[in-house]
C-alpha cells in the first residue's frame, strides 16, 4: 500500500483503456478512483431528462451549476447519482454517448466541473486515480504520474463495441468513438502528450500489462516528493 500522498493521472481517447486501467491501479494501491467523463455523461443525462435541447448552451451551464451531482470514488463501486437519481447505467445509454460531447465542449462547463473534480481530488488527500481527457494538462497537471494512454481505432472501436454487448450497430459505435473524440478535440488536447507524460500503448497489450508499466512509474518516484 502506498501511504503517501500519490495522484495518477491518465488522459487518452474513447477506448483506450483509461477506465479499466484506473480502476485496477485504484483497486492495486488502494487509492480512490475518479472517472471524470461519467461527471459530464450524468450532466448531458439530466439535460436530457428535462427535455433541454442541444442547441441551448446557457441552460446546460445553468443546470451543471445548479446539479446536485454526486460520484463514487471507489473503483468497485462506481456509483453516480445527480439530483438525487441514480444514473450509473443510465448515462452510459447510446442516447447520452450521443449528446455527451454537447456538454463537454461548453468551456463554461468545464470550468465548473473541473473545480468539482479539483475538489475530490483534495477531499481524498491527493490519494486517487482519476481518468479522464484533460487531467494532465488542466485538472491535475501537478499530479506524481501522468499517462497518455492510446490504442489503434480499430482496437478502441472494438473494446467499445464489447462493453455495449454483441447486439450493437459496429457502424454506429464506430460514429460514436471517431466523432466524439473529434468533437472533444476542440476544447481538450488528449492526442498529445505535454512536457513530463508519458505515453503507453495499450493496442496489444493485456489490461494488466499497461497496469504493470504505470506501477513501474509509481517504483520510480522519489520517496520525499
Amino acid at each position: 500500500m502506498v501511504s503517501q500522498s500519490l495522484v495518477i493521472a491518465i488522459d487518452g481517447p474513447s477506448g483506450s483503456g483509461k477506465s479499466t486501467t484506473a480502476r485496477l491501479l485504484a483497486d492495486r494501491l488502494q487509492l480512490g478512483y475518479l472517472d471524470t467523463g461519467a461527471m459530464y455523461r450524468a450532466v448531458a443525462w439530466e439535460y436530457l431528462n428535462s427535455g433541454g435541447t442541444a442547441g441551448d448552451a446557457d441552460a446546460i451551464v445553468v443546470l451543471t451549476r445548479e446539479a446536485d451531482l454526486r460520484i463514487s470514488t471507489h473503483p468497485a463501486n462506481p456509483l453516480v447519482t445527480i439530483n438525487g437519481h441514480d444514473v450509473t447505467t443510465a448515462i452510459r445509454d447510446p442516447r447520452v454517448s450521443a449528446s455527451v460531447s454537447v456538454v463537454a465542449t461548453n468551456p463554461d462547463v468545464r470550468r465548473i466541473l473541473t473545480k468539482k473534480m479539483r475538489e475530490i481530488i483534495a477531499a481524498h488527500h491527493r490519494r486517487i486515480v482519476v481518468e479522464g481527457r484533460d487531467i494532465t494538462t488542466v485538472v491535475a497537471p501537478d499530479a506524481d504520474v501522468r499517462i497518455l494512454l492510446v490504442a489503434d481505432p480499430e482496437a478502441r472501436v472494438a473494446r467499445r463495441a464489447a462493453e455495449l454487448g454483441h447486439a450493437v450497430d459496429r457502424h454506429a459505435v464506430t460514429d460514436q468513438v471517431i466523432r466524439r473524440d473529434r468533437d472533444d478535440s476542440t476544447v481538450s488536447n488528449f492526442t498529445d502528450a505535454s512536457e513530463g507524460v508519458v505515453v503507453i500503448d495499450s493496442t496489444f497489450q493485456l489490461p494488466e500489462e499497461v497496469v504493470a508499466q504505470v506501477l513501474r512509474l509509481v517504483d520510480t518516484l522519489p520517496a520525499d516528493r
